[in-house]
């Protein structure tokens, strides 16, 4: 078993429930961030075809998926709605070399994920449940039923329970979008980009928490 890592390097594990916006945000801030060395984006491996839309990751078998756990090549790994999700070992080596790895994560994993990695910095990206509901509506993946049983585990996230960041994400993708560049950036303590061209922001999209 893997001894607690104590690098310098941060590991940003971004968290959200479905229909927040966390993947698109993701793919935003890997966008804006793929010049910069000194950051990584972990792919997951999933056992789900490649096809199957969202996110860009490395599609297994569950035979496939569970050779590799049993191998100890996974960092992490859960279980959510049917399928096997994982985190290679691989960014052991990348935090090891003091470059900032951002993970996609599970909220029901991160309490482990976080007594692994000290390094760990949780990500928490929210929408009001109206926004929410809205999106979830929107996509047309799920009944209305539950739709609503989706909303029931999403309440609200308060800044006095988690610990971390909080990415507000109800408006434009770009507004939270240029928050989490900017997050990521000053982990590894790269310059800030103000979001829209330079443009101050009135309201900021992150907020902290001890």
């Amino acid at each position: 078993m893997r001894e607690e890592i104590t690098m310098q390097a941060r590991l940003i594990y971004v968290v959200g429930a479905s229909g927040s916006g966390k993947d698109s945000l993701m793919a935003y801030a890997r966008s804006s961030l793929a010049y910069e060395g000194q950051v990584v984006f972990a792919h997951r491996y999933i056992t789900r075809a490649a096809d199957a839309g969202g996110e860009n990751h490395v599609a297994l078998t569950p035979d496939e998926f569970e050779s590799r756990r049993r191998a100890g090549l996974l960092a992490m790994h859960w279980q959510s709605h049917g399928y096997a999700y994982g985190i290679g070992i691989e960014i052991n080596q990348w935090l090891a070399k003091g470059i900032t790895v951002v993970v996609n994560g599970s909220r029901q994993y991160l309490e482990t994920a976080a007594q692994r990695y000290c390094e760990l910095l949780p990500v928490w990206v929210e929408v009001t449940p109206a926004v929410l509901r809205a999106r979830l509506l929107a996509r047309a993946r799920e009944s209305a039923t539950e739709i609503e049983q989706r909303l029931a585990r999403a309440p609200q996230t308060a800044l006095a329970v988690h610990c971390g960041k909080v990415i507000h994400n109800d408006g434009e993708l770009r507004v939270a979008g240029d928050a989490l560049v900017d997050l990521i950036r000053g982990c590894h303590g790269a310059p800030r980009a103000m979001p829209g061209g330079g443009q101050k922001m009135g309201r900021s999209a992150v907020l902290s928490c001890a």
